[in-house]
């Protein structure tokens, strides 16, 4: 096969085609935040935001005497905690020639990049409240920071102390020791902070786990154990895990991909909150030349209303 003589092709005419751009970006970055969705919202008026939790005593025989006098008993004082206002801020500049631009898929840069900062700050907060981080109140030139859901719980643990696995004080001022020797994620392991739960008076709805942790939820057995199995008369493979029923109670297991791989948090949904000192807003920022700056920014923190409700399993393989 050959090209006749003097043929003008579409290559030779290269410069006279228009170029053949889809009027769309596509993008399929995941930004969920389920455990921020979930969360309670609440309002916050300092930067060190405040709360009290409370317990009641172990039952004990209670029985009296006829004629008895009364004596008061020893009460338990309130316990009073607190987290600090994290402040979470992007920005964007866009210079003064975005006006006149044709671009595909968008049409003002700057609304197009906000979008983008918006998703992305969710992600950042999502990250902060999951994180291993103490609390820190901030200074001049010191960033203040929330602690994450992993420096308050203390009583519904499965951990690892045989390489400096530690649990923190409970009350945001440290993280978690995390151990030098993690083991496997294992059903057992879920039972037993359930079963402990249970017994302290959580009411837990929602287990976050990382991809990994997740799939070796596959493996839990039970009464009820038809996963892995074709559904008849329309050829699918059910292979899956939603809700985990135990005598303790059922809870939704989540996959979540900005919760540490090592931990399997197990929360009450309605004992978990979001102060805000100050929710997100878009404003601009001053003109200082030929540019738009336009910056994001909200103020929050994590409140643990009691974390007794919940548990989690710390220190498991991630590989």
């Amino acid at each position: 096969m050959a090209l006749p003589t003097n043929t003008y092709t579409s290559y030779d005419n290269a410069n006279s085609i228009k170029e053949d751009l889809r009027d769309v970006i596509y993008n399929i970055t995941p930004f969920e935040t389920p455990f921020r969705a979930k969360c309670g919202k609440t309002s916050a008026k300092a930067t060190s935001h405040e709360w009290s939790t409370q317990a009641l005593r172990s039952s004990a025989q209670n029985r009296h005497l006829e004629g008895d006098d009364t004596v008061a008993e020893v009460r338990t004082a309130v316990t009073r905690l607190s987290n600090s206002t994290q402040i979470f801020k992007n920005a964007v500049s866009i210079p003064g020639s975005d006006v006149g631009l044709d671009k595909a898929g968008k049409n003002r840069e700057m609304g197009y990049q906000m979008l983008l900062v918006a998703r992305e700050q969710n992600l950042d907060v999502e990250k902060a409240l999951f994180d291993n981080n103490a609390k820190n109140v901030g200074a001049n030139g010191t960033a203040r920071e929330l602690a994450g859901a992993p420096a308050w719980m203390t009583t519904n643990v499965d951990f690892q102390n045989g390489n400096g696995g530690a649990n923190p004080t409970g009350d945001g001022t440290d993280a978690r020791t995390d151990d030098g020797t993690p083991t496997a994620f294992t059903q057992a392991k879920f039972d037993n902070v359930m079963q402990s739960i249970w017994n302290n008076g959580g009411r837990p709805d929602t287990a976050y786990m990382s991809s990994f942790q997740l799939n070796a939820s596959l493996s839990f057995t039970g009464n009820n154990n038809q996963r892995a199995n074709v559904v008849a008369g329309d050829e699918r493979v059910v292979n899956s895990i939603s809700i985990y029923l135990t005598p303790w109670g059922q809870v939704g297991l989540m996959g979540s991909r900005e919760n540490r791989s090592r931990d399997v948090l197990i929360l009450q949904d309605d004992m978990w909150e979001i102060a805000e000192l100050r929710p997100a807003r878009n404003t601009p920022l001053g003109v200082t030349g030929d540019s738009e700056r336009r910056q994001l920014v909200q103020e929050l923190t994590l409140v643990c209303k009691n974390e007794a409700s919940s548990g989690i399993i710390a220190d498991n393989t991630t590989t």
